[in-house]
């Protein structure tokens, strides 16, 4: 069985409908929609597991709830999605096969692309906090688009498989008797935002995290965070506990993984 869920927050009818039809529940896939907001419960219908919370848990609380859903149910593999996503169903297919052949791998990302088929850079380095302010904030000096480049691993042409640190929490195939047997959920003090960055790298810690662009999926993302005050507001706690959980400047097991995977996209033949 593969289980996949979704957490909902005054979601549009027409995102849940491409999400259902995306991933195609059936007897093998159960989907399993978490409701922070307690107004979806008509939009849903017969097809998925509907769970409502009864209140704003945050992001990864709310997943948490249908990951230990997943590994009460013997799940395979479970899939963190984004409602705001759409893709073939065969994408779930694909990864699944690729990660029952290579058993070291714990989780996928697919090739991601906006809604004109644009490649979306989503491999990053584990971040340090000068990436996050230039990014965010300093992107007009003339030293933040190579700083940039390298932090989001441009040189690699994204065009091959790799074994990266940090990938987008937006699609996050993974597998789930790793998350059973190292105890591995999101950490809930993050309420939105780095709970990705968090989860990816303690995930990185015991298997290959892999971006697998022979699949694509499209996400109709907006960048919140730069178009909200709270939202950037959100962001910018979240970036202070990730920061104080590992480290500002010192951060031994950021550079070790960062160097990892900058020699593995050096030494690859292109």
């Amino acid at each position: 069985m593969i289980t996949a869920s979704v957490v909902l927050y005054k979601t549009p009818q027409e995102q849940i409908d491409t999400i259902i039809r995306s991933f195609k529940p059936s007897e093998d896939r159960r989907l399993i929609f978490v409701d922070n907001s307690g107004e979806n419960a008509s939009k849903v219908g017969n097809a998925v597991d509907y769970i409502s919370t009864g209140r704003n848990l945050g992001y990864g609380s709310a997943h948490n709830i249908a990951i230990k859903k997943a590994i009460e149910l013997g799940s395979e593999f479970h899939v963190v999605l984004n409602p705001d996503l759409s893709f073939e169903p065969s994408v779930i297919d694909e990864l699944a096969d690729y990660a029952r052949v290579h058993e070291d791998v714990v989780y996928m990302l697919p090739e991601v692309v906006n809604e004109v088929g644009e490649i979306q850079h989503l491999c990053k380095l584990l971040p340090t906090p000068s990436d996050l302010i230039f990014r965010r904030f300093l992107s007009f000096l003339p030293s933040a688009s190579a700083k940039n480049d390298r932090y989001i691993l441009l040189n690699s042409g994204y065009d091959h498989i790799m074994n990266v640190p940090c990938l987008s929490g937006c699609f996050m195939f993974m597998r789930t008797a790793a998350l059973a047997k190292y105890d591995l959920l999101f950490d809930e003090r993050f309420f939105m935002y780095c709970e990705d960055f968090d989860l990816m790298r303690r995930l990185h810690r015991i298997g290959k995290t892999i971006y697998y662009p022979l699949v694509q999926i499209t996400h109709h993302h907006e960048r919140s965070s730069y178009h909200s005050l709270k939202m950037l507001c959100h962001h910018t706690a979240s970036a202070i506990k990730y920061f104080n959980k590992y480290g500002w400047w010192h951060d031994p097991e950021r550079d070790r993984m960062n160097a990892e995977v900058e020699r593995e996209i050096e030494e690859a033949d292109f």
